[in-house]
């Protein structure tokens, strides 16, 4: 039953917004057939044009699949994640044909201070999950990957082979991934990631931080460093 609310938003936005809410609060969990067009144009009161403009929105965010003459169904868990995370980097150096290994300079559990606490929605002092691991492609370090981990999220974090998955696909495989932030910027290294990426402190860096979130809870915040003369981020847009 589709039920409208908030009339302040423009039409096609409120449309949006509550086929957001519903998919987010696991009314139409994956793969499930949710209202029609004729349906939510009865029930918001607008055109088809305006039902078809959030409908698209949503199609581009990832996070429904519409089939002509069929209609529109809630997107699998990995089909959002896929839009909504950087690709991982084993993916693209094996897509390169090239070697990929990692070095794993530290995992175990720590307390969280206050800043990382908030960011991952946990208790001050609480234990979270810390790795440090250097991604190679073909022997030659191309990214420091300095991550943390709210266990709630992935209780199972500390005991993988961080030699033989990446934490990337772990968190994709065993996480309900909702959304994810992300900033990048050109930055120097600290001193310990120049050294771990053998270059110097000086030397550019692509540096991506990002966030990812179930629909109730942070599950990571990762620092991802990357030379800049040995990594390019590539992406594709297709209207």
């Amino acid at each position: 039953m589709v039920s409208p609310d908030g009339a302040h938003h423009a039409p096609y936005a409120r449309v949006k917004q509550y086929l957001k809410d519903g998919l987010a609060a696991g009314r139409w969990p994956a793969g499930a057939l949710m209202p029609s067009e004729a349906e939510l144009v009865a029930a918001f009161g607008v055109s088809r044009m305006t039902v078809g403009r959030a409908l698209r929105e949503l199609q581009a965010e990832g996070l429904v699949q519409r089939t002509q003459g069929v209609g529109t169904f809630a997107a699998p868990l990995h089909k959002v994640s896929s839009n909504l995370t950087l690709r991982d980097l084993h993916d693209e150096i094996r897509e390169r044909g090239h070697h990929h290994h990692a070095v794993v300079h530290l995992q175990q559990a720590e307390p969280a201070p206050a800043a990382l606490a908030q960011q991952l929605g946990v208790a001050e002092g609480a234990a979270v999950f810390h790795t440090l691991i250097v991604h190679f492609e073909n022997g030659v370090p191309l990214q420091c990957e300095d991550r943390y981990v709210n266990p709630a999220c992935a209780p199972g974090y500390l005991a993988a082979d961080f030699t033989r998955t990446t934490p990337t696909q772990l968190l994709f495989e065993t996480t309900a991934l909702w959304r994810a932030q992300y900033s990048i910027e050109a930055a120097r290294p600290t001193a310990q990631e120049a050294r771990l990426l053998g270059v110097a402190e000086s030397e550019p860096c692509l540096v991506v931080v990002r966030r990812t979130f179930t629909r109730q809870a942070p599950i990571t915040i990762a620092r991802l460093v990357h030379p800049g003369q040995r990594y390019a981020l590539h992406g594709e847009f297709q209207p």
